[in-house]
């Protein structure tokens, strides 16, 4: 990958940009922290060739939330299992409303 292809890619939000000393850096916590909700399977970093770890803004997001609710005094499991299912709270409510998008666009059930 040359360098303008890697400009490109710094507005993809799946771009493992960030080292973990970085990431914790910007979401104020610990790399242990960072591990912590890995181990838990929230978030699944890239390695880069090294074996380092890369962070995407999408997971940063994703490990500000736990940050989150572990500040409120949540354990980090269930901080994890609770972004869990706010994720599939959330696509539930999507498949919904594109059921109810479809059934009102063929109009009233025939009698």
């Amino acid at each position: 990958m040359t360098a303008d292809d890697s400009f490109g890619r710094l507005d993809d939000d799946d771009y493992p940009a960030y080292t973990m000393g970085r990431a914790a850096e910007m979401l104020g916590a610990t790399q242990s922290f960072l591990r912590a909700v890995g181990e838990a399977r929230l978030i699944t970093p890239l390695r880069s060739a090294g074996g380092h770890r890369r962070y995407s803004r999408y997971q940063l997001r994703i490990a500000a939330r736990a940050r989150e609710l572990v500040d409120q005094g949540t354990p980090v499991e269930a901080a994890c299992r609770i972004i869990v299912l706010e994720d599939q709270l959330e696509e539930a409510r999507r498949i919904n409303a594109e059921h109810r998008r479809a059934a009102e666009a063929s109009g009233p059930p025939a009698a």
